[in-house]
């Protein structure tokens, strides 16, 4: 379920990206038609009935509610900062210096919206094979420390959907002095999930780094793409004056 097994071949093209100029105003950066924004708008307004509207991090909570179809979610979220906005603030300021993000694997790369930004988007699945090879860690970690051998991290937009040991090699790289921008970490499953999350935000803390994380077994790809894109979304909102980071 959440092993680092998904190493299938990239099939992102930013195929979303060609309709949406049509509209000015969108609930969703992925919505690219009318009907589409409809649905998008109703349901987050549905969310809204559900979960607060008074911060940034709030903004993070509905997503989370949104991507997963619980409202319960939004007390899984945790935020590690001097405030709970200071995370979205940090990764709306990435998306605005067009830092990259980094995923760990492709399914949370083909998630992350081509509009509303110009920051690179990559993947560490696919790098690091003789690290794996020569050291029997898995592949998803051994990625995640060639990029960061390469200081692909330092300043990135760091997120983690899938693996909990990406979470875990991501935890160590800043703990020897990487210093991501922000950090969004939802590995999903029943080994090592909750405890490299967990991890991950002692780790964070203690360094300085804002990240976004949740507690429990849940988790996953599509959510950490999802809040990536919301990120990008507060980003969109600031860049027109709309929220004030």
């Amino acid at each position: 379920m959440t092993t680092d097994s998904a190493n299938q071949e990239d099939s992102r093209d930013g195929g979303g990206e060609a309709a949406a100029d049509d509209f000015e105003d969108y609930a969703d950066l992925g919505a690219t038609t009318e009907n589409a924004m409809d649905i998008a708008e109703t349901s987050m307004d549905r969310v809204r009935e559900l979960v607060p509207d008074e911060t940034l991090a709030d903004r993070i909570r509905q997503k989370s509610v949104h991507a997963t179809g619980d409202p319960e979610f939004q007390h899984l979220v945790r935020f590690t900062g001097v405030d709970d906005d200071e995370p979205v603030r940090a990764g709306a300021r990435a998306v605005l210096d067009t830092a990259p993000v980094v995923t760990d694997i492709t399914m949370v790369k083909a998630g992350i919206t081509g509009r509303g930004h110009d920051c690179p988007v990559r993947k560490a699945i696919g790098n690091g094979a003789d690290l794996a090879a020569e050291t029997g860690m898995t592949r998803t970690a051994a990625s995640v420390l060639e990029l960061d051998r390469e200081g692909v991290y330092d300043g990135s937009i760091a997120v983690v959907g899938n693996a909990p040991t990406a979470a875990l090699a991501l935890a160590d790289c800043i703990e020897d002095g990487t210093r991501p921008a922000v950090v969004v970490a939802t590995p999903v499953g029943f080994v090592k999930a909750a405890e490299s999350r967990k991890r991950l935000r002692e780790v964070a803390a203690d360094h300085g780094v804002p990240a976004i994380t949740n507690v429990g077994r849940r988790g996953g790809s599509g959510l950490a793409a999802g809040l990536t894109n919301e990120l990008i979304h507060v980003a969109s909102d600031a860049r027109e004056g709309a929220v004030d980071l």
